[in-house]
């Protein structure tokens, strides 16, 4: 599965001025982005000069920014393009459009996101779903449910590729035409863990693969609990299933409650050392959800699920049309109205929550006439 839209051409200059500002010793999203807002661009922080940039970073910081880039960093630039000239392969940095605009807002956003598959899934309305890593059989049960469900309703689902509920989630997601994308804490051009290498490679051609880290960046631990940031940061609500009481889901889940994102949780048994996390959020402030529709309702009012843009509004229309009063198929449906699975199906979600539509047994969909 493609994308449709265009692709943009790729700015070899930009994308080398942003990498080397990614990859300058001692400068993370926070300083880049203090840089940024001084200076511009990327370009404009290079040439500034050593005097001028040390009024905003210590001195061997600017120091590194003004020198001619090392070897190194020329060799990975060789690489990036080399990589970028592939097909599906993309790159988008912080100041770009079509960079995810609720991840743009979090108080250190990566500088740029490597992307392996369909990038026009980052521009869709994305709820996260992320768990324990040693997940119980009923945990991976449930997030494939949950996962397939959000799916199903438009909804692209986002996670980290990480064994148990992830990867549950990724295979769930992956049956519907939301699709999912998997944020890695290694280079976009690594598989870790090494088990999910088949996975990768579907989401690779069905979802997309994201990655702030550079071409080659090993498994690393420090970089798994920073990845999380961007899986909160893109989506507008983050499900946790299952986790333990020290779980790595609930630093996602903590990340997501800081961006004010809406945090949810499945309650498990109080015998359970896999639902303390769970438990613990609730407590906390999570809503406590038991069913895919009570997710799909706090969407449905988050500011950060994507509104109908006028084009939107006369598709949803055409949509109704299309439906006719008889039950039909989401196949039967595309042929009818044309355009991409995927946006349809947001667009029936639409419908959905505004009582328009109704899904009935073996995936078909059914116009609701409103009786004065």
């Amino acid at each position: 599965m493609q994308d449709t839209d265009p692709i943009p051409p790729v700015d070899h200059a930009a994308i080398a001025d942003w990498i080397r500002l990614a990859e300058a010793p001692g400068v993370g999203c926070r300083t880049a982005q203090c840089l940024l807002d001084a200076f511009g661009s990327p370009a404009a922080i290079l040439r500034a000069g050593r005097a001028a940039l040390a009024a905003h970073v210590p001195a061997g910081v600017a120091a590194a920014l003004s020198a001619p880039p090392p070897a190194e960093t020329a060799r990975l630039l060789e690489q990036t393009f080399a990589w970028l000239s592939e097909p599906a392969h993309h790159i988008t940095t912080l100041h770009d459009a079509d960079y995810p605009e609720s991840l743009r807002h979090i108080p250190d956003p990566p500088l740029l996101l490597y992307m392996t598959g369909r990038r026009a899934l980052l521009q869709q309305s994305l709820v996260a779903v992320v768990g324990s890593r040693n997940a119980s059989t009923q945990g991976r049960a449930n997030a494939e449910n949950f996962a397939r469900a959000l799916s199903e309703a438009g909804l692209c689902v986002v996670s980290g590729m990480a064994l148990g509920i992830d990867t549950a989630a990724h295979e769930g997601a992956l049956q519907g035409a939301g699709s999912t994308i998997a944020v890695i804490g290694t280079g976009i051009d690594r598989v870790y863990p090494a088990r999910n290498r088949a996975l990768a490679h579907r989401i690779a051609v069905e979802g997309c693969i994201v990655s702030e880290y550079a071409l080659g960046t090993p498994p690393l631990a420090n970089n798994f609990p920073r990845r999380n940031r961007i899986i909160s940061g893109m989506a507008a609500g983050v499900l946790v299933i299952e986790a333990a009481a020290q779980s790595g889901s609930l630093i996602t889940a903590q990340m997501a409650a800081e961006q004010g994102r809406e945090v949810f949780a499945l309650p498990g048994s109080i015998h359970s050392a896999l639902a303390k996390g769970c438990h613990q959020l609730i407590r906390e402030g999570a809503r406590l959800v038991e069913t895919v529709d009570e997710v799909l309702e706090a969407m449905r009012v988050s500011p950060l699920v994507r509104q109908a843009a006028p084009h939107e509004a006369a598709y949803e229309s055409a949509l109704l049309d299309a439906l006719g009063h008889d039950p039909v198929e989401p196949d039967a449906l595309l042929a009818r109205v044309g355009g991409d699975a995927a946006a349809m199906a947001g667009e029936l979600l639409a419908l959905e929550l505004a009582g328009l539509l109704e899904r009935l047994p073996g995936g078909r969909v059914q116009r609701v006439v409103r009786v004065a």
